[in-house]
């Protein structure tokens, strides 16, 4: 099932089960979803959707010092599990000959390609600083 069709699911789902909470948040992301104004969005769509809202819902705590709500845990549960660092770095090492770039930030390219949404660009980053 992909990630667009389970989160509608989950949302039937929430709505039987009267979790206002989850209910709430789904139906914030179904509403993203209809804004992008694409019926069938590929699962890598529906994450960056998902990471903007949380980004977007981190922010805002951080300007008005709340707590952190039960929105962002909903959404996290539908992002892949992220690479570790430990991961990356076993990659980059077995994979990236460094030497091949002028700069070493030019390897992110072909790493972010590699692991996709599953790595974060901040740490790639890191590990490529301190290579």
């Amino acid at each position: 099932m992909r990630l667009q069709e389970q989160i509608k699911s989950d949302l039937k789902i929430a709505m039987k089960a009267k979790d206002e909470e989850r209910k709430n948040a789904i139906r914030v992301v179904m509403g993203e979803f209809a804004r992008l104004e694409s019926k069938a969005l590929s699962d890598d769509d529906v994450i960056k959707v998902l990471k903007k809202l949380i980004k977007s819902e981190r922010e805002l705590l951080e300007k008005t010092g709340g707590a952190e709500t039960p929105f962002i845990g909903i959404l996290e549960a539908y992002l892949p599990q992220m690479a570790s660092e430990a991961d990356i770095l076993a990659w980059v090492r077995e994979n990236i000959d460094l030497s091949e770039f002028k700069n070493k930030m030019q390897a992110m390219k072909p790493i972010m390609a590699h692991f996709g949404t599953q790595a974060n660009g901040n740490v790639v980053k890191k590990i490529l600083q301190q290579l």
